[in-house]
């Protein structure tokens, strides 16, 4: 049996005490536990990052960041890219762009808005990696998928640092996944509760005085 694509964050897994790494003071009293810490991710994204390069064999490709939460997660993954880039054989030029998701799921339509890009006919005939921080039902990233197509990109994969378990989950799942995590909101690393947390290291699991605190 092959060895699943994504590191498995069971249920009833380690969690990690906050006495035991460095968070933002502000935060301390909003953080029930760190689910992955920041290390963790780091080595994480460095293998995904090797397995990506290899992945595209050499053929350039434009990283499409979704906006907010996938900024960091793009960030390091290009970097390491980047680092295999100038140390391997095979190197390929990486383009760069943003898009910002919004999902009507409360109308019959699913409708998905899309802003950043001014002109998606760009991604015709090129290799586009789409970067997103977290899958949860993946309804969202199949209708960009289907959205997409339309502009005739070569080749779209997608790579997500978390894949959530969700009893309501579509089933779908990304070409690349850093951690599948259980039904949880987290925070940290880029991810958000009401635009705070995004500098928070590590990826956490937020506890009930944090949703108060920081409630619109």
């Amino acid at each position: 049996m092959s060895s699943p694509k994504f590191i498995k964050v069971e249920d009833n897994g380690h969690l990690y005490s906050i006495d035991h790494f460095s968070v933002p003071r502000h935060y301390e009293d909003s953080i029930g536990s760190i689910l992955i810490p920041h290390g963790l991710i780091a080595d994480r994204i460095e293998r995904m990052a090797r397995d990506i390069h290899e992945g595209f064999e050499g053929e350039s490709m434009i990283l499409l960041c979704i906006l907010k939460g996938g900024f960091r997660f793009s960030q390091d993954l290009m970097n390491y890219i980047g680092a295999i880039n100038c140390n391997s054989g095979k190197s390929f030029q990486i383009g760069l762009d943003f898009l910002r998701l919004k999902s009507y799921t409360n109308e019959e339509s699913g409708e998905l808005k899309i802003m950043g890009v001014d002109a998606l006919e760009s991604l015709k005939g090129k290799n586009v990696l789409i970067v997103e921080d977290i899958v949860d039902t993946g309804n969202t990233m199949q209708q960009l998928l289907k959205t997409l197509d339309v502009y005739q990109p070569k080749s779209v994969k997608v790579a997500s640092l978390l894949l959530k378990r969700r009893p309501d989950s579509t089933g779908y799942i990304p070409d690349y996944v850093g951690f599948e995590i259980p039904n949880k909101f987290v925070i940290g690393y880029a991810l958000d509760y009401n635009e705070y947390f995004r500098d928070l290291n590590h990826i956490c699991v937020i506890n009930d005085f944090g949703k108060k605190k920081y409630a619109i």
